[in-house]
């Protein structure tokens, strides 16, 4: 299907290098390796291959260091950001870090709302960078963050700049422009599939787009728990949970559903025969690009791995 122009941002950068405005650290988002599954893919058809991006690359150690960036800065911008404003959002950790990171390094105070049984390791990775953290109930998950954050906002709302990630467009815009087209460029236009499970949904999103722009026969596909009891970390069941608003379901071309055990047995052979130390949502979305893989005679599929195992260490 075609992009429109809609999808394009006109909102004028305040330099044409936002690079010279940003902290040094905040120059090495982005550009994160495309490495090959080997192992893994051994029995596949020799015509098929699997790629998967390597998101703990980024400072933060996540996909989420991306949008973060991008939701701030363009708050900038737009002027509604400013100094002495204390940066605020629902996270389920790695967002929460990208935003303490991007805080840290730009001079802001970052609030975080988060369940309380978020991984004690992105916890203190949060509490690291300088972040407050405030728990909401760990039955309510995800969206019980997202409830408690909209109460305290409204509450005092001049004190607060709320990102609100799943529906902050800038989200996806992130991906649009940065990690869509380095996989467009890594894999030489070749890609065929893109594969990765949803959560705020704005790397399918962004990246979806940007490839349906390049070549609207590249297939997306979605990746989501089989259902709400099936708890993920990082992956939302949408039809049980608060979809977030720049989800739109219309772009994907089929989805897989996968269990809490298939993640974690994918997550746990990605360690031990590919030598990729990741998180659960990485093995879900492995688990389902190879499920597509199979499928094929010939194809580039590629898929996101959204940050490393170093965060649920606690977990296992």
């Amino acid at each position: 299907m075609a992009i429109s122009n809609t999808y394009i941002d006109t909102t004028p950068p305040v330099s044409t290098d936002l690079n010279i405005l940003r902290p040094p650290i905040l120059q090495k988002i982005g550009d994160t390796p495309l490495l090959p599954l080997t192992s893994l893919s051994r029995y596949l058809s020799p015509r098929v291959s699997v790629w998967v991006k390597a998101e703990w690359f980024n400072p933060g150690g996540s996909v989420k260091d991306r949008p973060a960036l991008r939701m701030i800065e363009q708050a900038e911008i737009r002027g509604e950001l400013r100094p002495g404003m204390t940066i605020i959002d629902a996270t389920s950790g790695n967002t929460g870090i990208g935003y303490a990171l991007v805080g840290a390094a730009k001079g802001y105070p970052v609030t975080l709302v988060m369940a309380e049984n978020v991984s004690q390791e992105r916890k203190q990775i949060a509490r690291a960078y300088g972040a407050r953290l405030i728990f909401s109930p760990a039955t309510e998950g995800a969206d019980g963050a997202i409830r408690l954050v909209r109460e305290l906002v409204a509450k005092d709302p001049a004190r607060y700049y709320h990102p609100n990630q799943y529906d902050n467009p800038d989200n996806w815009l992130a991906h649009f422009y940065s990690t869509g087209p380095e996989i467009w460029r890594q894999t030489r236009g070749r890609v065929t599939h893109f594969v990765t499970a949803v959560g705020t949904s704005g790397t399918f999103m962004g990246v979806g787009r940007y490839l349906k722009l390049r070549n609207p026969d590249i297939q997306l596909i979605s990746v989501e728990p089989v259902d709400a009891e099936n708890v993920i970390e990082g992956v939302k069941h949408m039809e049980t949970a608060i979809a977030p608003g720049i989800f739109d379901p219309a772009l994907k071309d089929g989805e897989v559903r996968v269990t809490r055990e298939q993640a974690q047995a994918m997550t746990r052979r990605l360690i031990h025969e590919e030598g990729l130390f990741v998180g659960f949502s990485a093995g879900a979305a492995v688990h389902s690009a190879l499920q597509v893989a199979r499928q094929l005679d010939e194809g580039v599929v590629v898929t996101v791995l959204a940050d490393s195992g170093a965060k649920y260490v606690s977990l296992w």
